[in-house]
């Protein structure tokens, strides 16, 4: 299983809902960073991201964006070999 890296805030709906979608595939550990805890995070996101809004979400060395792109990238069938290292 890929590692999992997430930056977000406590109480951004759009990410409570991401974590649940990896959850349910299997994802045991999201290294969180909050964001809104940790504010020079923040700006450390916007460099690696160029995007400013959470979550956004990292998959191993691939950026997969924010949460909207997981479910898309679920739906289209590729979250789960993402997950598992397969192209």
């Amino acid at each position: 299983m890929q590692p999992v890296k997430m930056y977000s805030t406590a109480t951004c709906p759009f990410c409570i809902r991401a974590k649940a979608l990896l959850r349910q595939r299997g994802v045991e550990t999201i290294d969180e960073i909050r964001v809104d805890d940790r504010p020079g995070e923040r700006d450390a996101m916007i460099r690696l991201t160029r995007r400013r809004t959470v979550p956004q979400i990292f998959i191993g060395d691939t950026h997969v964006g924010g949460c909207d792109e997981l479910m898309a990238l679920d739906r289209a069938g590729g979250l789960e070999p993402l997950l598992a290292g397969t192209p």
